[in-house]
């Protein structure tokens, strides 16, 4: 099947995607994008499947790359879309038997656009059914924006998570273009119109602006982990993009916890159990509380989850013994 549509998605556009990843989505993606030599391509792997959750939890799969749209390609190229995500946490909040929802992450990652507004949407969904989240077995810059908006998040003992930075890939074919006779020639109105183009060089200026953009989508990614860790901007920003593996990612404070995924299920449906015993206690009291003097009864507030405690800070240096990815930016 050509894609060609899917190489502007990849090229010229800032990603939040962990770079290694990047490599392998288009090696894995090849001649489907006119781009690399298709010898390159690798199979495409068979998409996970789901586990069964205990009763009252919600199990929502966060797997393959995350794109804001994925127009009916997942199964044909392990894409999942924002919108697909956003609707099973909809469903989850809109089914009367669901108490909790679990965010099973493994994904390297993806597309910028779209992503902080389901991370925000986790977090609302969260102060109604109380969303936890796991890598298992990784949560990288789109991936974990998603998952840090969990009130709780786990990692398993080989799982990573962070890559907390962009990148924008430009490719410039210009020179295999004139090897294979084609020159391009672009008609344009807008001394802008024509930037990124893979047909000819970089110039520097498009570059700027670029990396312009990608700074600022950076300071956003910052930012959106520094509240939802209850870190500061300036620890998240010391990581520069690093990846974070099993105890380590708990000691840096971008995880609550080392778990099995089975070990999760387990907490999480103990939590469940004495949130629920806590509030038929406290429904039991206010309507016991009364005397026959008629009081108006009080619409009951919903039970908002206490919030997880707040790691250490850890020290401001960055990780020295954590493995780094380079990028566009920091």
């Amino acid at each position: 099947m050509q894609l060609p549509h899917l190489a502007s998605r990849l090229y010229g556009t800032p990603l939040l995607v962990a770079h290694s990843k990047l490599d392998i989505i288009l090696a894995v993606l090849g001649d489907r994008i006119g781009w690399p030599d298709p010898k390159s391509a690798l199979p495409i792997p068979p998409p996970r499947g789901l586990p069964d959750p205990p009763p009252g939890i919600a199990v929502i799969p966060v797997y393959g790359t995350l794109v804001r749209r994925s127009l009916g390609m997942e199964a044909a190229s392990g894409l999942t879309s924002y919108g697909e995500i956003s609707a099973m946490l909809d469903d989850a909040l809109a089914d009367p038997s669901v108490t909790g929802i679990l965010l099973d992450v493994d994904a390297p990652g993806g597309e910028a656009g779209g992503v902080f507004e389901l991370a925000g949407r986790v977090r609302v969904v969260d102060a109604v059914k109380p969303v936890w989240s796991i890598a298992s077995d990784s949560a990288f810059s789109a991936a974990y924006a998603i998952a840090s908006a969990a009130s709780r998040v786990y990692v398993t003992q080989t799982a990573g998570v962070g890559s907390i930075g962009v990148i924008a890939m430009h490719v410039d074919q210009s020179a295999r273009d004139a090897q294979e006779g084609y020159r391009y020639t672009a008609i344009t109105a807008g001394d802008q119109k024509n930037d990124f183009s893979p047909h000819q060089p970089l110039d520097k200026e498009a570059s700027v602006r670029l990396q312009a953009e990608v700074d600022r989508l950076y300071s956003i990614f910052v930012d959106h982990v520094a509240v939802m860790r209850n870190l500061e901007p300036r620890f998240v920003r010391s990581t520069q993009a690093g990846l974070y593996f099993g105890p380590e990612a708990v000691t840096a404070g971008l995880a609550d916890a080392q778990a099995s995924f089975d070990t999760v299920l387990t907490d999480f449906s103990s939590f469940l159990t004495a949130r629920r015993s806590r509030n038929a206690a406290a429904h039991s009291l206010s309507v016991s509380a009364p005397s026959q003097q008629e009081i108006p009864m009080k619409l009951e507030t919903p039970n908002v989850p206490v919030a997880p405690e707040a790691p250490t800070l850890p020290p401001t240096q960055s990780p020295t013994e954590s493995p780094t990815e380079s990028s566009t930016t920091a």
